[in-house]
């Protein structure tokens, strides 16, 4: 789907950094979101352009279940975090493509940034935002956690 943030990524062919390609199933990919304040915050993608859950189709729903727990364990061995979150609206204008926020709500999280405020740590200002090298360290420790 042309204008697709993640469609037009995977359509180039181009080989993906570690923060781009956490984990790869038969039905799903896994990214490290790039504009978030919080180490570990992933987005899970069907691996075709679907808008809703409900086009996914059963294997796939099926399997997400399972990617969904494995998730949360890894992130739970690499971030120390006491739980995950898991969201999906999937309303963002270049955004539609259906995905599932997995985030790790960490020990001390503020408050203010608990439950859906979770997302404050989806910020505009690029200076704000886990830098490229470290989401590709956090992808590569999920990435080994989630294998092991």
């Amino acid at each position: 789907m042309p204008g697709c943030y993640h469609c037009d990524l995977h359509r180039s062919g181009a080989e993906l950094p570690p923060r781009e390609d956490v984990v790869r199933t038969q039905h799903w990919h896994v990214a490290h979101a790039f504009n978030s304040t919080l180490p570990g915050w992933l987005v899970v993608l069907p691996a075709r352009h679907v808008t809703s859950l409900v086009e996914v189709g059963e294997a796939a729903a099926a399997e997400l279940g399972t990617l969904l727990h494995r998730l949360a364990v890894a992130l739970e061995q690499v971030t120390g975090c006491v739980k995950t979150y898991q969201m999906q609206f999937s309303e963002a204008e270049g955004f539609s493509h259906l995905h599932v926020h997995v985030v790790p709500r960490i020990r001390d999280q503020p408050a203010e940034l608990r439950g859906p405020r979770v997302f404050g740590h989806l910020v505009a200002d690029e200076a704000q935002w886990v830098s490229e090298d470290e989401r590709d360290r956090v992808a590569l420790a999920v990435r080994a956690a989630y294998a092991g």
